[in-house]
């Protein structure tokens, strides 16, 4: 993932917050998203979008602490650093209990913000990285065939390669073969790797790994 796909986004329904807002960003060349409404931002949302989001927490209609909880349902990602202009503990603490990653006034001093956006914003690339890798692990996955998945099933609750001839009636060099193949598509080496690998992608338990 490139630095230029990570983006904040602004929701705030005062135009000269925005805009304060959108020159702060460019001042050190963040990409920038506006919405002026929490309506539109959830409207045009899109799960695939990285970096993080600058939230008004009073607006009309839907304010952003009823935003975060639309988020936090459809379970979108992105962080939330709260924006507002008047302090409200009790606000901040619903906030950051439902998962905010900061609350902040609109007095903040604009290197504070930066610092905090960035931080915030390098937290969700790695969550990003994560689902651009389970892509491509779903991707190579789909290349198997029906008994390389049959296979790769059993490989997955610790089966051996003899205990796996046995239950499909083959001989072990055919389920060799398989798997050499399966480990092509998925793109490692051995068959320690393939574990590895699936364990990484939350396919496979940390148990059977240590065991």
């Amino acid at each position: 993932m490139s630095d230029g796909e990570l983006t904040v986004f602004i929701v705030d329904d005062e135009e000269a917050s925005r805009d304060s807002l959108r020159a702060l960003m460019a001042s050190v060349s963040l990409n920038v998203k506006i919405f002026a409404s929490a309506q539109e931002f959830l409207e045009l949302y899109d799960p695939e979008w990285c970096g993080c989001l600058l939230l008004d927490v009073r607006m009309p209609g839907m304010s952003g602490l009823r935003l975060q909880e639309e988020m936090n349902q459809r379970r979108f990602d992105l962080p939330i650093i709260f924006i507002t202009g008047h302090a409200d503990v009790a606000m901040a603490v619903e906030a950051l209990q439902n998962g905010a990653f900061d609350f902040v006034e609109k007095s903040i001093r604009g290197q504070l913000l930066l610092d905090k956006i960035h931080r915030a914003i390098e937290k969700h690339k790695q969550a990003c990285r994560r689902r651009v890798r389970m892509k491509q692990l779903q991707a190579r996955a789909s290349l198997l065939t029906e008994r390389e998945k049959e296979i790769l099933d059993r490989v997955k609750v610790g089966c051996g390669t003899k205990v796996i001839a046995r239950e499909f009636s083959v001989s072990r060099k055919t389920v060799d073969a398989h798997l050499t193949s399966i480990r092509g598509k998925m793109g490692v080496e051995s068959t320690p790797q393939l574990i590895m690998l699936l364990y990484e992608s939350g396919l496979l338990q940390p148990s059977f790994i240590e065991a």
